[in-house]
């Protein structure tokens, strides 16, 4: 009897960990729900029934019993401002879900009694007056009122910010103080800075006051980062997209760092972009020279964007009228395309309204006839107004579009400015996905709305934003399985890793979170509310909520993320 193994028989490899008793959704093709998971290193070995899965438990497999729970492919953010979010993350006081005002201006008030000398109190975005009871937004008094002493800064998206006098003080503004290009500093009869800000179009003047209150150090930037990302991890997100950072290369060294400690927790690809007005295709080239694509699975550069240049941004305040993008912007951009074309560097571009988009798409056909895109990744970042003539020239490209729930914020100013019929025509996500388009999720966090994706998933199947206005017609809206595959098979479309990620099935990697409730039943008012009370992140547990083990379940101490 011949006792030499076959080489042609499978080796049998026991599980790592494995999950049961659930309801996972797999999300592929079939839409199958299964009970249980195993995973082996850093993928999905098997996925069934508890019996299935039971065939790879061996001495050393970890094993959590899910007492029901629902499974979901861990949630993907293709456009989030990861790095910038990381950076600030300690120094902010959130408004996000915030039910009133008098609560947010409490929340202020609290930060301010506490801060040591030299600390300001901020809010950085992703809020909205008609989230409040009151649906209003604060009076200067209101802002004054929390701190006479501690600097008081308060964004509102990319529309305008609020200070207190401290904070003008600290800033420097005086009534000598010019107004920034696109930007103006409101002032009083005596012609002194009030401390409201408004962007006319241009944000660059908030993020020039927020840039001018003090920053977190190198230390503090790592543990604020880790913060964010452990933040990420318990909304049940394994991955995102950081579509742009300020401040290349410094801006990303708190997540090089995490990287090399073995504590990022999150699949982070990073988009960089140009950052110096009229040196666009100068610095383009040195980026894609000196950097390389694609290089690890935790943490990689995946292309060029949001801004291929500096003057082709339609910002998206839909306080102010459309602004015109320049009639130079093309020619500026056509050299940078096709540059990104020889050397195959995947980009994407930020515009909100179809008459931009259709500027852009001009000049991309025109590189494409010349230096084929060829299977080229490339997206439209935003495109809340495009149209169903753009979506087919975008598609004819191969390109996609990544979509936020900006519009949860901003619709009763749209509605306001451009009409109910306009208002209903916003953003067209099905329209996207029924004529080709790959489309991906994503928040556009921080400033532009909450880092949340449940609550952008709640925007996408319901068409109502924060304040209650229903926007999308029933036929218009997404039902929640369609929903999800945005946050996670659709927006590894963006990072070339489709094939990996999005599914729970065997080869995929072994991303996912169990949730607090059920996504699928739970009502409406209750989908921002959702999180995960275990994150799982290439079978490596990165976030866990206390008394997750509760009940009978049990996971590894030694898997654990801290």
């Amino acid at each position: 009897m011949n006792d030499t193994p076959d080489a042609t028989m499978p080796v049998l490899r026991h599980a790592d960990l494995i999950v049961r008793g659930g309801r996972v959704h797999t999300l592929d093709a079939a839409g199958t729900v299964v009970s249980s998971l195993a995973v082996v290193g850093d993928e999905i070995a098997a996925a069934g029934d508890d019996r299935e899965t039971a065939v790879l438990l061996g001495p050393a497999t970890e094993v959590l019993d899910l007492g029901g729970r629902t499974v979901v492919p861990g949630l993907h953010d293709s456009h989030l401002h990861l790095a910038d979010a990381g950076n600030s993350w300690n120094l902010q006081v959130r408004w996000d879900g915030v039910p009133s005002l008098a609560d947010g201006l409490r929340l202020l008030r609290q930060r301010a009694a506490e801060a040591a000398p030299g600390q300001w109190v901020q809010v950085v975005g992703g809020w909205s007056e008609h989230q409040f009871a009151e649906h209003r937004l604060p009076t200067a008094a209101e802002i004054e009122s929390v701190s006479a002493d501690v600097p008081v800064l308060v964004v509102f998206l990319d529309a305008a910010a609020f200070l207190n006098h401290a904070a003008v003080r600290a800033l420097g503004y005086t009534r000598y103080t010019p107004d920034p290009p696109g930007g103006e500093l409101r002032r009083d009869a005596a012609g002194n800075p009030t401390g409201l800000l408004v962007a006319k179009p241009s944000p660059a003047v908030l993020a020039l006051a927020v840039l001018g209150a003090p920053q977190l150090d190198e230390e503090d930037r790592l543990n604020s980062t880790h913060r964010f990302l452990r933040e990420l991890n318990r909304l049940g997100v394994t991955g995102a997209i950081d579509a742009g950072a300020t401040g290349f290369p410094d801006c990303y060294s708190a997540l090089r760092t995490l990287w090399n400690q073995n504590r990022l927790g999150l699949r982070t690809a990073l988009n960089v972009f140009a950052s110096h007005p009229g040196y666009e295709l100068a610095e383009l080239d040195r980026l894609t020279t000196e950097l390389s694509l694609g290089t690890d699975e935790l943490l990689w550069f995946n292309g060029i964007g949001e801004a291929l240049t500096l003057d082709g941004i339609d910002f998206s305040n839909f306080m102010q009228p459309r602004p015109e993008l320049s009639d130079a912007m093309g020619r500026r951009l056509e050299p940078v395309v096709r540059l990104l074309a020889e050397r195959r560097w995947p980009f994407s571009f930020h515009a909100t309204y179809d008459e931009s988009i259709r500027r852009f798409l001009d000049v991309l056909e025109k590189v494409d006839r010349e230096v084929p895109f060829d299977g080229l990744r490339w997206a439209v970042e935003h495109a809340e107004t495009i149209r169903p003539e753009t979506i087919d020239r975008v598609a004819a490209l191969g390109g996609g579009i990544t979509v936020q729930h900006r519009m949860a914020y901003r619709g009763e100013h749209f509605l306001q400015r451009y009409g109910p019929e306009a208002a209903r025509r916003v953003q067209p996500v099905m329209e996207m996905l029924t004529r080709g388009v790959p489309v991906g999720g994503g928040t556009d966090g921080t400033w532009m709305a909450a880092p949340n994706p449940w609550e952008a998933l709640r925007w996408f199947t319901t068409g109502t934003t924060l304040g209650g206005l229903e926007m999308w017609r029933p036929q218009d809206r997404l039902d929640r399985t369609l929903a999800l595959r945005l946050f996670t098979g659709g927006s590894a479309w963006f990072t070339g890793q489709s094939r990996r990620r999005g599914e729970l099935v065997p080869g995929m990697l072994a991303d996912f979170a169990v949730l607090s409730a059920d996504y699928f039943s739970v009502p409406e008012q209750e989908l921002a509310g959702l999180e995960s009370v275990l994150t799982v992140v290439g079978g490596r547990v990165v976030y866990e909520a206390e008394g997750a083990r509760s009940g009978g379940a049990r996971v590894g101490a030694a898997r654990s993320q801290t």
